[in-house]
């Protein structure tokens, strides 16, 4: 890959240069390859899995009563999780004008979209019929029947389709000065005419700047209650229902930091592994990994107030349900995903106090993968735990997920991949043009 030069004008052609010619001309093709073989299986896996469901209905998911939400949710919950790190960096940190977010924040916006996509499938295909999914949305019809808006499934489809949106537009908007740029350095007929279609005639204009930053400002504007107001809107799935270990205040902002905790885990695990296959050192540098390290540590710790306070809530209140619920998470039948979510949160996120590993790429990239699976785990721990023994000890049972529901998750990570290794493979990855913008102010202050 072109290093950055030392003169200005020259540097700030070779970030463009650098960047530009990953999608023309990728620096692996065989191992990406590679990867995207092994994505299109997990695909293939989720057409399989729905198609089963499909055919033969929920009955075939390890669901029951007490326990009619399982994995489904549980991975609903935690794919919408992972995208909330992709808003912050891009959209909060853009208005707060810091500009380290340059090196990050394409492809967090791009994890936060694909994750969504994910995320949105769960509800549909929970649905008894979910053919009729149209049915949630609120639209004039024949049978004059609206949705019902006290119903969780009428909140997931507003909450899921506004972030769903606003990630589609607040991505799009930045990546379109960068289109050009690849447009403009194509060589092959088919490359100029597929660039020069999804850059919408970009000529860099001083008309054409003005209205995209109003445009890319006002998205972000927008972008940010969103991280707050949808997790929030899905801690009240259970928080609003009369379920012992749900009925607590502390599930909004509970749910919020720990969807950002889970999103800076994988945001950090992206960034080492394009920095390393990209060659992207000199864009995603050390400083990058630290400041990563950091966010993942403070929302880590902010996470773990989060199950303090809800041991706390559960003994203050005094209620035998919430303090037989707690219990029976720290040492019941499924105390395994409790404690798992615990040790693979807590205990190696207390490495990163040290700068030395935040700045260690495997390090970093090891202790992010267990704070992803360790979020999982919390997830499922939330869900199960609460359920499964219900007020009436004559409708207590067990749940596991059965063969079909396992095979759709991973399926939903092949939904997930595919079209963000199509992105890393035909779209700039990294943003050149907000980071040219961020090296001359900070020329200029100098």
């Amino acid at each position: 890959m072109t290093h950055i030069a030392a003169e200005p004008g020259d540097r700030y052609a070779a970030v463009t240069e650098e960047i530009a010619q990953i999608p023309l001309h990728y620096p692996d093709p065989v191992a990406w390859r590679i990867c995207f073989g092994f994505a299109l299986l997990l695909l293939l896996s989720f057409f399989i899995s729905a198609g089963v469901l499909f055919a033969n209905g929920v009955g075939v998911w390890g669901n029951n009563i007490p326990v009619n939400w399982g994995l489904a949710i549980a991975n609903y919950i935690w794919f919408l999780g992972i995208g909330h790190a992709g808003t912050l960096i891009s959209a909060m940190l853009l208005l707060l004008e810091a500009h380290w977010r340059n090196s990050l924040n394409r492809f967090a916006e791009a994890m936060t979209l694909f994750a969504v996509i994910c995320a949105g499938l769960y509800p549909i295909l929970h649905l008894g019929r979910p053919w009729y999914f149209y049915w949630i949305a609120p639209y004039p019809n024949t049978m004059s029947i609206w949705p019902q808006f006290k119903s969780p499934l009428t909140w997931d489809f507003f909450a899921v389709l506004t972030y769903l949106t606003v990630s589609v537009l607040f991505w799009y908007v930045g990546i379109v000065p960068d289109l050009a740029a690849v447009r403009d350095r194509a060589k092959k007929r088919r490359q100029q005419v597929f660039y020069g279609l999804v850059s919408l005639g970009w000529r860099g204009s001083a008309r054409h700047w003005a209205r995209w930053r109003q445009s890319y400002r006002l998205t972000a504007a927008i972008a940010v209650p969103l991280v707050v107001s949808v997790h929030s809107e899905v801690s009240l799935l259970f928080a609003a229902g009369p379920i012992p270990g749900w009925t607590s205040t502390v599930f909004p902002p509970y749910f919020v930091l720990g969807a950002a905790f889970s999103g800076f885990a994988v945001v950090s695990m992206i960034a080492v592994v394009l920095r390393h296959t990209l060659g992207l050192t000199n864009l995603v540098g050390e400083r990058h990994l630290d400041l990563l390290g950091k966010f993942v540590l403070a929302t880590g710790l902010m996470t773990a107030y989060g199950y303090w306070a809800e041991v706390f809530d559960a003994f203050y209140s005094g209620d035998r349900q919430d303090i037989g619920t707690l219990m029976d998470r720290l040492a019941g039948d499924y105390a395994w995903s409790y404690w798992g979510a615990v040790v693979l949160n807590f205990l190696p996120l207390q490495l990163l106090w040290w700068r030395a590993i935040r700045t260690n790429p495997v390090l970093l990239l090891l202790i992010s993968l267990s704070v992803t699976i360790g979020m999982w785990f919390e997830r499922y721990m939330l869900l199960v735990t609460t359920l499964y023994r219900d007020w009436l000890v004559s409708s207590w049972g067990a749940y596991h997920p059965s063969f079909w529901e396992w095979s759709l998750f991973a399926g939903m990570l092949g939904v997930f991949l595919v079209p963000f290794l199509l992105f890393v493979r035909f779209l700039p990855v990294i943003s050149s043009f907000e980071i040219k913008e961020a090296a001359f102010e900070e020329q200029h202050d100098a």
